[in-house]
């Protein structure tokens, strides 16, 4: 495939799907897992956890992040997803923070019923490289692109 093609996949894959795997490195070095359910533009996503969660905290201390979206399947061969390398930011800007809220309000709507918690933060991950997992064209086939 062609870089605008893979990134056409991702982006397509991302919006297609609500959760994904996150790792992030903890305080004293150590790699960690965690679901989240996620909003994307591209292959750009948001989230939203507590400013006092672990991967709030972690993302603080290190920005670099990877994450995985796909599925489970019978059928190896018929295997897709995303696997992403990126770098996260706690959004602090007003305007990235509506935006973040936006997109994440589309996807799912029942969040604008929540009630205000000051200790919620929106986290954006731009990507670095993505890879496009695509086993229908042979075991193991992935795609890579850089951001």
């Amino acid at each position: 495939m062609e870089k605008e093609e893979i990134r056409q996949a991702i982006s397509d894959y991302l919006r297609s799907h609500r959760k994904m795997t996150l790792a992030t490195v903890t305080l004293d070095g150590r790699p960690i897992a965690h679901t989240i359910e996620y909003a994307s533009d591209g292959a750009t996503v948001y989230f939203g956890t507590l400013r006092t969660s672990r991967k709030a905290q972690n993302i603080i201390k290190n920005c670099r992040v990877s994450y995985a979206v796909d599925e489970d399947y019978e059928d190896w061969m018929k295997i897709q997803g995303v696997q992403i390398e990126g770098k996260a930011e706690v959004l602090a800007d007003p305007k990235d923070i509506k935006y973040a809220m936006d997109l994440f309000t589309r996807k799912f709507p029942f969040v604008a019923d929540f009630p205000p918690n000051p200790d919620m933060v929106l986290v954006r991950i731009e990507p670095l490289a993505g890879f496009f997992l695509d086993y229908t064209k042979g075991f193991a086939h992935r795609d890579e692109v850089r951001f």
